[in-house]
């Protein structure tokens, strides 16, 4: 297929040299053309958007991971290690005079080390403008894989009215969430078991009674059911495996009861159920030639500082949180296939997977390579070997040196607001900000607090608070910078206010006078709208369903033939 022509006026003669550096005031722009050809060189290259959920859910380059400028101080130590590799900032139309987004975050990065910047030159708009395609939703090259794997495994599905049929008769079926156990509890299929997507290998041998027993694998939509659902044939677990058609969303849509705040995780598997995971596994390692390494492997790919090496722990956040790798990040398998843009924004990073058992990891691996990811590598006996570290990792982040906004406590908060001496800001994720939020706290997107806090007096107590307190801390120091000298931050956020057992409540709604900014952090997914829920599972049914035809349009992403 023939490229678009890009338009002369905006193409440089050549990109920008890797490793070039820049002032942080004249960060170079690069054009839609030329960045199409960095995409596709095999380089390690990160595509940050740094606009907002809202609007990149709307509208984004395919290939663009989200990292919000609210966001970039806490969340860029940890999703680009390597202050060295290629960044290519990209926000709606690049803005005027170094005043837009990219040109903030590129000052930023710069600032903490970051040398090899550059901006896409008209940002989203220029870049439809050149004729080159922009894509909705989000996860997509993910969610395009899940359609992709469908097509060519021809992974069998079944109607929700068919599967409650077969229920009703008595049939033998296990049916099986591949979501977290957060998303299984807001939604989820009466009497199906919890197993997230990279678990399902190792926890489905032990749920099933014969080989006869039907196992239907459900997500919230359409990708995990059918990776799950591939997962266990591409095992060759016996059993007949069908994907539930278009999830939870099409059981609702096909007028079938649903359940809220279960909690049945399937069982970890002992004994013979572990051997047989494990055999399955293997099996599965050898045809897709999965590659295996030892520590020492690793800390000689960690010391090389040409590329990037992202370990991750694929197991589920409770058992990294007991205990894991020292450096290693929590990345369940199923959302690391599902959201590989999220935890991965370099792409041609170096990947390296570590569970106990060599079942969740393996899994993992075999879909990250035919995704396109080609540095995979499975870390053996690690967890047996080292001291493990407890809880979740402490990563500086940018520029927390400069804070000077105290914090205060949950309690202190609260008695503050009893007082009616202290105001809430609520500067974290508006989803759980609705649901479940301190009572009286405002909500603002940290992006937008320099065009809502003229509505408080200057001396007045303000306590910023997100969901643990990492990005409340620098939106106080926001707060301060902009001359409001009183403002504090929430220790340990929405989280330890919950910990210490202090009263939530729900928004009102759209129209509750408590949000000062549009909740447009986030794209929110059909069963959290107030209204027209089925109206927005159709239509994100039929988006999924037609990734695919867009996807031929970029071609610098291809997946592999399915082995």
């Amino acid at each position: 297929m023939t490229d678009p022509q890009p338009n002369a006026a905006t193409t440089p003669a050549s990109p920008l040299p890797t490793g070039a550096r820049h002032p942080s005031s004249a960060v170079a722009r690069v054009s839609p053309a030329v960045l199409r050809t960095m995409l596709a060189d095999g380089a390690e290259i990160a595509l940050i958007d740094v606009r907002e959920g809202g609007p990149f859910s709307r509208a984004h380059l395919l290939l663009a991971s989200n990292l919000p400028l609210s966001l970039l101080e806490v969340r860029a130590p940890q999703l680009l290690p390597r202050r060295t590799v290629r960044i290519v900032l990209v926000d709606d139309d690049d803005g005027a005079a170094g005043a837009g987004l990219a040109a903030r975050a590129a000052r930023v990065l710069a600032e903490h080390g970051y040398s090899d910047l550059v901006i896409l030159a008209g940002g989203v708009t220029g870049w439809a403008q050149d004729g080159f395609e922009l894509f909705s939703g989000t996860n997509v090259p993910s969610k395009a894989f899940g359609e992709h794997v469908e097509h060519a495994c021809e992974t069998p599905r079944i109607e929700p009215a068919l599967l409650q049929q077969w229920r009703a008769e008595g049939r033998d079926v296990v049916v099986v969430d591949s979501r977290p156990l957060d998303e299984y509890r807001m939604v989820s299929i009466p009497g199906a078991a919890d197993c997230p997507g990279a678990e399902l290998v190792l926890r489905v041998p032990g749920l099933v009674a014969s080989p006869e027993t039907i196992v239907v694998v459900n997500c919230a939509g359409r990708t995990r059911s059918i990776i799950g659902a591939q997962s266990l044939r591409n095992a060759g677990l016996p059993n007949p495996v069908y994907a539930l058609k278009n999830g939870t969303m099409g059981w609702h849509l096909a007028g079938l009861k649903t359940d809220k705040g279960r909690d049945n995780l399937a069982v970890e598997p002992q004994g013979p159920a572990l051997a047989r995971a494990q055999e399955l596994a293997r099996d599965v390692a050898r045809r897709f030639a999965l590659r295996f390494i030892g520590l020492d492997e690793l800390h000689a790919m960690q010391a090389d500082a040409s590329r990037t090496t992202q370990v991750f722990d694929v197991r589920l956040p409770e058992a990294y949180l007991a205990g894991h790798l020292p450096g290693s990040l929590s990345a369940p398998g199923g959302q690391l296939v599902q959201a590989t843009d999220t935890f991965v924004p370099v792409r041609g990073a170096r990947i390296v997977l570590v569970d106990r058992h060599q079942v969740q990891a393996v899994m993992t691996a075999h879909w990250l390579g035919q995704m396109g990811w080609t540095d995979v590598h499975v870390l053996v006996d690690a967890l047996d070997a080292v001291p493990l570290a407890q809880g979740l990792p402490s990563i500086p982040a940018l520029g927390e040196e400069r804070l000077s906004a105290p914090s205060m406590t949950p309690v202190a908060v609260s008695n503050a607001c009893d007082a009616s001496v202290a105001t809430v800001i609520d500067v974290g994720d508006s989803f759980d900000y609705r649901r479940a939020r301190i009572p009286g706290a405002s909500y603002a997107m940290r992006s937008r607090l320099a065009d809502v806090l003229h509505r408080f007096p200057r001396d007045a107590c303000l306590v910023f608070c997100c969901a643990d307190g990492r990005v409340s801390r620098f939106a106080a120091q926001d707060a301060i910078d902009l001359g409001y000298a009183g403002s504090r931050w929430l220790a340990g956020g929405r989280a330890a206010w919950r910990a210490a057992g202090l009263a939530t409540e729900a928004c009102a709604g759209d129209d509750d006078p408590l949000l000062l900014t549009a909740t447009d952090d986030m794209w929110y997914p059909p069963w959290a709208r107030s209204a027209g829920v089925e109206a927005a599972m159709q239509q994100y049914l039929t988006w999924e369903l037609n990734l695919l035809a867009q996807l031929e349009r970029e071609p610098y992403l291809r997946f592999a033939s399915p082995a």
